[in-house]
């Protein structure tokens, strides 16, 4: 890496031309004739996606780099890096000490002058330590520069909880950063997911937080062959309508996206349709989609793991009753992790985040095909 930077921070002339050289080698694909794809899918773990995202961008773009804790002797602490420092050298898949702060730090300087670093934290629980730099130094310098300075840095890792890990390494911190202006923030579900949007977050011009799930790497999701091609990227701030219904709409990211689907299948024998959303973005959030699918099904209730005060469920409820009140038939219902630091009892733990159960539950009642809870207590 620190060849890369004496030789981009060299002269402004080389650096202007490097970077419209790779901004150039960018828009090829874009202006090709297009391509015709099979229709058939493979299967590939959410690992792999990431690991592949990461490789064909190295290749594509000179500027770009991999830092963080064990990423390339050890192969990263979950593998997303491996084989990239066997294919790319410790300058561009750099190994640090345990100091968040120090290594976020250097990437956001790196960003400065023209590179385009990818930092790796362990856990997003880690990224505390890093905060200043995420928001004080990567997210306001572009509007405090008026515009002269651009960061483009990801922040990516393993957010949320995981099992048997505690309250310490066990949060969500989705609704910590989709709060901060000059943030994107990109939560991926599956495969395609995590190729597309990886893809769109190294390229942009702007810090980007993504936020993956440790306990969805080893999950394997079909990926058409669009989506395996280098030049493929999924556009940020647009959600995914995962599976259609006329019933109610639910909302959910990451990993709860998976379970919404789960209690969309039940609740299909008993009669609902649920339209199922992967918000996939939650800064930018994607309000037409879901005011959208609102205003076709009448009902919403929304999922996520983070702590439920002030969370991206609630950011969802105020948008629809803002601009789509008229339409809805049943109050709004959120479900989230439980207001509590989380247990590391696993009974305990378990109660304390949404199960597909709970899911089914919510839908019913909003749907009046089940006694409210206010009538229980």
């Amino acid at each position: 890496m620190w060849g890369i930077l004496r030789q981009n921070v060299g002269g402004a002339r080389d650096l202007s031309s490097q970077i419209l050289g790779s901004s150039m080698r960018r828009l090829r694909p874009i202006t090709s004739t297009p391509r015709h794809y099979s229709s058939a899918t493979k299967e590939m773990t959410v690992r792999d996606a990431l690991n592949s995202a990461l490789d064909e961008e190295m290749a594509a773009d000179p500027s770009v780099f991999v830092m963080g804790e064990e990423v390339g002797e050890y192969q990263g602490a979950y593998k997303i890096t491996k084989g990239l420092l066997d294919k790319y050298g410790p300058e561009r898949v750099v190994d640090t000490p345990i100091t968040e702060a120090g290594f976020a730090g250097i990437g956001v300087g790196s960003a400065y002058h023209g590179l385009r670093p990818v930092i790796e934290f362990m856990t997003f629980n880690f990224s505390m330590q890093a905060i200043d730099h995420i928001i004080n130094s990567a997210s306001k310098s572009n509007y405090m520069s008026a515009g002269q300075i651009n960061v483009p840095i990801v922040f990516r890792g393993p957010n949320g909880p995981a099992a048997g890990v505690g309250a310490q390494h066990s949060q969500c911190y989705g609704a910590w950063y989709a709060s901060v202006p000059g943030l994107k923030v990109l939560v991926p579900y599956s495969s395609e997911d995590a190729r597309g949007l990886l893809k769109a977050a190294i390229r942009d011009p702007d810090p980007v937080v993504f936020l993956e799930n440790e306990l969805l790497y080893g999950e394997s999701f079909p990926i058409s062959a669009e989506a395996l091609d280098s030049s493929f990227c999924l556009p940020i701030g647009k959600a995914k309508i995962e599976r259609e219904g006329t019933d109610i709409t639910i909302t959910a990211f990451s990993k709860m996206v998976g379970y919404a689907l789960k209690a969309a299948e039940i609740l299909e024998k008993e009669g609902i349709s649920a339209e199922v959303i992967n918000l996939r973005s939650i800064r930018p959030l994607d309000r037409a989609t879901i005011n959208a699918s609102v205003r076709k099904t009448n009902r919403l209730v929304t999922v996520e793991e983070g702590f439920p005060q002030h969370g991206i469920g609630a950011e969802i409820c105020a948008s629809v009753v803002e601009d789509s009140f008229g339409y809805l038939d049943a109050p709004v219902e959120r479900i989230a992790g439980a207001d509590v630091p989380t247990p590391y009892a696993a009974n305990l733990e378990r109660m304390a985040f949404p199960q597909i159960e709970d899911i089914v539950r919510a839908v019913k009642r909003v749907c009046y095909r089940a006694v409210p809870l206010a009538a229980t207590a």
